[in-house]
């Protein structure tokens, strides 16, 4: 009989492992740190246990070992839960508009400088000239032994969240060019590892100066939040950073958000069109427990960003950029736009930032009757307005209650202020 620490489907795979005589991947969560530091006490006199991974934010373990080695920890007082280390992958699909950061830069002078964002992904081409002088520390957690991305993802991730347009001649632009970049290789240069991977990076991310982490990643499949990822990040908001996540690929269908995009704290991003709809590909909620998400949307069609130096992710469009889609590319939007608010207000904590990006974001045109109450499983609360975002964190009010309407974007400005960023909407492709 199984224990009641083991949720339902990470029974089915340990029962296909079972048969098969085949080890299992599983992260453990213990009562208590010292549990957590006594499990070779616990484990005396069972099969072998590899540790993949010790945490610190959350009392857990990652642990390869066999099932009946499994069965034994389980019946343990000192494990609290069994979560399956699951496998993670990049996210790309379609979707593009305009948010108006062009006029942050220019309105507010506000670049996003002295914000650190982390991209948790493939790594990063720290040589490419978008990123020059910026890249600050960098670690590795799949095993390459570098942060050099050979996969392409992670370097087009973090351009959208803060490029500089560069090597484009200031075409391409990512949403906070002045911010910091941190890297964490969480995935391999194929875009999949494991969720105790990913923990590790976003564990290091935190304790090492990050403000914003932005995970342009997830699993497959409807998820209830409660899962190993998603706990941590959880934990992380805990400790005063912002948290975006992509809300995944698998729209149009309902009950589509996976880890980590279920969990309550962070902030999902679903992805928008150039003709501000919903993509059809961008994953809807609600969460496995009735939970609504994602909680707002962001551009993710054909979006052309840096290209890492040797790879092919997407649509190439010359030596330094390429062009992809999907809620990976919305993910970062919002990442660059918090860095852009915590720039006009240091002091904004995370549940406030997030409140701040739902009550200005606009509710966008679902059908032609208007948004009905199952479209906020689709948009959450709608497309996000980098410019009323950011003049609310600078004058430190509250948005109103009410929604607002669907704004006539505004062209930026042809001569803009000496120091800040000019060629507003050009990062984005439009279809």
């Amino acid at each position: 009989m199984y224990s009641d620490k083991f949720p339902a489907h990470v029974r089915d795979v340990i029962e296909r492992a079972r048969e098969a005589n085949d080890e299992v991947q599983v992260i453990v969560r213990f009562h208590s740190e010292v549990s957590q530091r006594n499990i070779g006490r616990l484990t005396t006199g069972v099969g072998a246990i590899k540790v993949n991974q010790e945490f610190n934010l959350i009392p857990a373990t990652a642990l390869s070992l066999e099932v009946s080695t499994l069965d034994e920890l389980s019946v343990s007082e000192d494990v609290a839960e069994i979560w399956l280390d699951e496998d993670v992958h990049i996210l790309l699909d379609v979707s593009t508009p305009h948010i108006r950061a062009p006029q942050v830069w220019e309105q507010l002078r506000n670049d996003g400088e002295g914000v650190t964002i982390c991209i948790v992904d493939t790594g990063i081409d720290a040589t490419h000239p978008d990123f020059a002088g910026r890249v600050g520390l960098t670690a590795d957690f799949s095993g390459k032994g570098s942060a050099a991305d050979g996969n392409g993802h992670g370097t087009h991730v973090a351009s959208i969240a803060a490029g500089t347009g560069a090597a484009s001649g200031g075409q391409y632009i990512g949403v906070a060019p002045g911010a910091t970049i941190m890297a964490a290789k969480a995935l391999a240069d194929n875009g999949s590892g494991r969720m105790s991977n990913v923990m590790a990076g976003l564990e290091w991310a935190a304790q090492n100066g990050a403000d914003v982490l932005n995970l342009s990643l997830g699993s497959r499949g409807s998820s209830d939040g409660s899962d190993a990822l998603s706990t941590m990040c959880n934990a992380i908001v805990d400790l005063g950073k912002v948290m975006v996540v992509a809300a995944g690929n698998s729209g149009p269908r309902q009950r589509t958000i996976g880890s980590p995009g279920a969990a309550d704290k962070v902030i999902t991003v679903g992805a928008s069109t150039d003709q501000d709809s919903v993509a059809r590909f961008s994953s809807r909620g609600p969460t496995a427990d009735g939970r609504v998400k994602p909680d707002v949307v962001a551009p993710g069609s054909r979006i052309v960003a840096c290209r890492a130096a040797g790879t092919s992710v997407g649509q190439v469009v010359d030596d330094h950029y390429t062009t992809a889609s999907g809620t990976s590319m919305s993910c970062p939007h919002v990442a660059g736009l918090s860095a852009l608010m915590l720039k006009a207000d240091s002091g904004l904590d995370p549940p406030a930032i997030k409140k701040m990006l739902m009550a200005t974001s606009v509710s966008i045109n679902i059908s032609e009757s208007g948004p009905t109450p199952e479209d906020k499983y689709i948009q959450g609360d709608g497309r996000i307005d980098a410019l009323t975002a950011a003049q609310f964190a600078d004058t430190g009010q509250q948005p109103p209650p009410h929604k607002p309407s669907l704004p006539v974007p505004a062209p930026p400005s042809p001569n803009p202020a000496p120091g800040c960023m000019a060629a507003a909407l050009n990062l984005f492709r439009f279809g």
